[in-house]
């Protein structure tokens, strides 16, 4: 299976990559995230892989950041999305948007990308509820020390990934503030958040 290319963009289409690794050109299906992303990066490139292997096909599908190629896989094992719904999620969503939408169960809000209706909407929440995979994280801030402590506490309470993340990067920087300080600040969050 291929993991990853590097090479340098021949071309961008509304859909996917052309890429050229040392003379061979890799047609790269992708989100438009990534698509409109590449329009800033110049020379070569680094995209993270996906095989997609059929009786009849075999086709591959890339992205920028390792975080969008763990959220195409996440998406893609729910049953009934398929890899370019999972493409048009991600066009649709940062993987931020995408981590709040599910964690806060907004049916409403998934159900606007193209070719998602309620009941598939639906199906994805239930279907990813409290399990999300690690390495999907809303903590694009800078990382504090104490925050992968914060996290264990509020999931051996209960509470899944995605939950304890949103909270997690709703509280402020308080810099010397104790990690019991911040698992009481993240549960009022999620306290308030369910009532």
């Amino acid at each position: 299976m291929i993991a990853g290319l590097v090479g340098i963009v021949h071309r961008a289409t509304i859909d996917s990559v052309l890429l050229n690794v040392h003379g061979v050109i890799y047609r790269v299906l992708t989100s438009g995230r990534t698509i409109t992303e590449l329009g800033d990066t110049p020379g070569e490139i680094e995209l993270f892989t996906y095989m997609v292997v059929r009786e009849d096909s075999q086709t591959l599908f890339g992205f920028l950041s390792e975080t969008e190629l763990l959220w195409f896989e996440t998406l893609i094992a729910v049953n009934g999305v398929g890899p370019r719904l999972a493409c048009a999620v991600l066009t649709r969503f940062t993987p931020d948007a995408l981590l709040e939408a599910i964690s806060r169960e907004d049916v409403a809000l998934l159900s606007t990308v193209s070719g998602i209706g309620k009941r598939t909407a639906s199906r994805i929440m239930l279907d990813l509820r409290g399990k999300l995979p690690e390495g999907i994280s809303a903590l694009d801030r800078p990382v504090r020390a104490d925050e992968p402590e914060v996290l264990a506490a509020l999931q051996a309470l209960g509470y899944s990934s995605a939950e304890a993340i949103t909270a997690i990067s709703e509280l402020p920087d308080d810099g010397d503030k104790a990690v019991e300080a911040r698992v009481l600040a993240a549960l009022q969050k999620l306290g308030s958040s369910s009532t």
